[in-house]
Parts: C-alpha cells; structure tokens; sequence
C-alpha cells in the first residue's frame, strides 16, 4: 500500500467507521468484487461508445448502505481517468426532487466537477458551474500566456475562444457561455455574477439577463434542452462528455400521486432522450435503494418496466438495470475480503500491526453476524464495516477479540 499515506488511511477508517459510507478518496484501498461490472463501463461505455458521442443510461440497485455510493464513486474514478466531466447529485425530496426536472438541472450544474488529482479529493476541491467556468478560463489564459505572445494578442485570443463556441441547441446557454468567458476576461464580475445566477438555474430576470442575450426561464419545459446544451458545451472545450451519478435518497412511496406520476414520466422521458442523437456524450446512472416505486398500474409503470426489464452484466453491458446484490456471489467470503483489505488501512492509519489470526478470527465473526441482519433497515455491508472498525479499536486498544456482544 505504497500509495496509502497515514492521514488518508485515518481518513478512510474514521469514515467507514462512523457513517458506513465510502470516503471521496480512499475507497479503492477496500473495494471488492466490483471489477467485472466496472471493466464492462470502462470499456464498453466510458473509453468507447460515449467517448465517441453516445449516451446510455443505467439504473443502478441497491439498498440502504449495500454500496451505491461506493459503486457510483468508482464509476466517477473511471470517468475522470477518460476525461470526462462529473456530477454526483444526491436527490433530497427537499432540494432536487426528481418530479422537478429544473431542480435537477440545477443541482447536475452545481455539481460539475472536471477531473481532479487524488491531492484535490483529499484537500478539498470546488465544484460547480461557476468554477468550472473559472478553470476554462484559466487553462486557456494560461495556454495563450505560454506561447510568449502579447497582452492584446492574449485578449484577441481569448475573444475568439468565445467566440468559437457554436452548434449548441440553446441559443441562450450559448449565449450565456460566451458571455461568461468574455466577462472573466474583462474582469466585469458583476456581470459574470449575474450570467452565472441564470446558467445555475438560480432564476431568470428579464431585464438583468435580456442584455446578455439570454431570453429563456429554465423551467421544466426547457430542462432537457439546457442538459443536452451542457454536454455539447463540455465537448466543445475538449472533454470528452459528461457523467451523470443520480443518488436517490428519497423513497418514491413518499410522494403524492401526482408528484410519482411526473416522477416516473421524468424518467421515461430521460431513458428516452439517452437513446436520441442530440444527448451526446452523456452518461447517466441512476441509483435507487429498491423498485417498489414501479410497482402500480397503467401506461407509465408498463412502459418503465419494459424500458428497465433487461439485466446489466459481464456478458450483457446493454442491459439496463444494474443489480449490485448480483455482484456478490458469496457474500460472507466478499465481505471477508473487505474486511482483510480494512485491516491493512487500519494498520497504516494507527501505525498497529495486529496479529494475523486474532485479526482473521474477528472479521470472520463479524461477517457472519452482519449477512444475518441483511433484512434489517441497514444494509449488511455498511453495518460490517461500522462493527468491524468497532472491532478493529477493540482489539488494538484491549488487545483481546471481542465478542459479537461486545460490539453492539
């Protein structure tokens, strides 16, 4: 573990160890019996067909704490490697409800983040439109300054970079776009400020933004075009698309009928448009903790079944649904491995070496017990790795193992 330092392995155990869930950096040190499903994204998709301009959507399944968001961080590690921009969203009923199509934008938007060096993940990174526009203006500034040329022929250079963004559906976004790189370039804060609120999805007012020549609400009439209008934008400016990681953190049954009705529409509507021409280089996954919210009668819910019937795997990438239960074909054996893979983090992080078999012994006690509390409300991977940590202090500070009573 050559490339595990002290701090991240601390970082990684306090993480796992108090909410259960993957830290941002540090999941590769622990992951298990991913690889086939990530080598089949990797190739088939990310390194191939979406890089070359298509789009694909997946659904990916899995409980509460059963590793969605780790998957979904493994999938943005990949996609970042390929050049591609990201944007996890988790989608809380209270600020991007997935019935509101615009809040989703806005939250995808918010979100956008290029790719970054594990340095950045563990120090702290910015995301968003506002400073992904920033970091556009910056590499291209700096690109112009390394050809020793003169101030006014930066600045004429730099016009034309705006100026050369063209062929995006949105006249407005494209509008906007310009308008923002011209104001970086100009130093008119205010005015980058001002196109930056709207890009965001922040609102629309008619006569700030009329000068910029953005002449459209972002609504959910027009949320699909600003999302197809973004990834055409990050193709222009030499990404190779963009991500898409959807976290469901909202159980649909919550919803008003209606509000479940637009909900499921919303999705149809997104399974559809990743099939069109004009979605280009987007890759969007879906996570969810279950599918009881297909479970009803009429048009929507058939037509979503169908749309989500077929099965993702090593030798079918096309399928849709992506089951992350159906990874682990022996559960007590992959847990085990996590848990060997932990104890070395663990090791590193506190600077203990434990002994083998005490250490062995643990895990396995504690694999076990986690897999029969798989129908709790936790999900069994996240409970093992909360009880293991546990037992990790346990047995470094004690000395002894503890007993699976000593542990709750």
């Amino acid at each position: 573990m050559s490339e595990l330092s002290p701090s991240i392995a601390r970082n990684i155990i306090e993480r796992v160890g108090s909410s259960g869930q993957p830290p941002e950096y540090g999941f590769q040190f622990f992951s298990s019996g991913l690889d086939p499903y990530l080598s089949a994204i990797d190739t088939e998709y990310l390194s191939s067909f979406i890089k070359d301009g298509g789009s694909v959507f997946k659904m990916v399944v899995g409980t509460y704490g059963g590793g969605k968001t780790h998957f979904l961080y493994c999938v943005r590690d990949i996609a970042w490697k390929h050049n591609f921009v990201v944007s996890y969203v988790s989608l809380k009923p209270e600020e991007c409800p997935f019935h509101k199509l615009e809040l989703v934008y806005k939250a995808i938007v918010l979100g956008v983040v290029p790719p970054v060096s594990p340095e950045e993940l563990m120090s702290g990174y910015e995301q968003g439109m506002v400073s992904f526009l920033r970091i556009w203006y910056g590499q291209k500034l700096q690109e112009f300054r390394s050809k020793g040329i003169s101030q006014d022929s930066i600045r004429e250079q730099l016009y034309s970079e705006a100026e050369s963004i063209s062929g995006i559906e949105s006249i407005s976004f494209t509008k906007a776009i310009k308008s923002a790189f011209v104001a970086l370039t100009e130093k008119r804060e205010e005015d980058f400020s001002n196109i930056c609120q709207w890009l965001c999805g922040e609102g629309y007012d008619r006569r700030t933004h009329s000068r910029y020549g953005i002449l459209q609400k972002i609504d959910k009439t027009t949320a699909f075009t600003m999302l197809r209008s973004l990834g055409q934008w990050v193709r222009q400016i030499g990404y190779n698309g963009i991500v898409v990681l959807l976290d469901e953190a909202e159980r649909i049954p919550s919803l008003s009928t209606k509000q479940k009705e637009i909900h499921l529409n919303n999705l149809r509507e997104i399974i559809n448009e990743s099939g069109r021409t004009a979605f280009q280089g987007i890759m969007i996954f879906y996570a969810v903790p279950d599918e009881n919210f297909l479970e009803g009668r009429g048009q929507v819910y058939e037509a979503l079944k169908q749309r989500l019937a077929t099965v993702f795997e090593e030798l079918n990438p096309s399928g849709v649904k992506i089951e992350l239960e159906r990874v682990v074909t022996e559960p007590i054996p992959f847990l085990c491995d996590i848990g060997s893979k932990l104890s070395k983090v663990y090791e590193v992080g506190y600077n203990h070496i434990f002994e083998q078999a005490p250490v062995q012994q643990m895990i396995n006690s504690i694999a076990g017990d986690a897999y029969e509390q798989r129908f709790g409300d936790i999900g069994y991977k996240r409970l093992f790795v909360q009880k293991l940590v546990q037992g990790f202090n346990f047995l470094r500070i004690k000395g002894t193992v503890p007993s699976i009573k000593d542990l709750r």
